[in-house]
């Protein structure tokens, strides 16, 4: 059964909720479980934006596995974005379709290659808001 806790991060979600998550949930594997299954994306992919090595990855998937803080922060940012980007988009393909696309207004590089910082998600998370009120992204 999913946690509550994952179910419950907003598409939106502000840098004091993130904190607040980061203080009072256990953040564990679980959470890296859940990145997989509602991105689909692959190991590789993931292994690369978390900065780790796939066997990590892999074995981070174990629900008992306790994550560092930095990780904690990036997966819950993630689970964020691709709900807004569901949201967006309508069906996670298509939002999957848009981060792996080149894109003139991101000097055409595809969103997906800032997925791999804070600042990255962050970036891209903007860019969906923009869309949703009428710019080019």
């Amino acid at each position: 059964m999913l946690a509550t806790s994952i179910q419950n991060i907003p598409e939106r979600i502000s840098d004091s909720e993130v904190l607040h998550m980061l203080k009072s949930e256990n953040i564990n594997g679980e959470y890296i479980s859940y990145v997989k299954e509602f991105s689909k994306i692959n190991d590789e992919i993931l292994s690369e934006w978390f900065n780790i090595n796939v066997k990590t990855f892999r074995s981070y998937k174990k629900q008992d596995t306790i994550l560092k803080e930095n990780l904690q922060e990036q997966v819950v940012l993630l689970i964020s974005l691709y709900k807004h980007g569901i949201e967006v988009f309508g069906e996670v393909e298509d939002f999957n379709k848009w981060l792996d696309t080149e894109n003139f207004f991101l000097e055409n590089f595809k969103p997906i290659t800032y997925l791999k910082t804070v600042t990255g998600i962050r970036f891209v998370d903007d860019r969906l808001t923009a869309m949703e009120f009428g710019d080019n992204v």
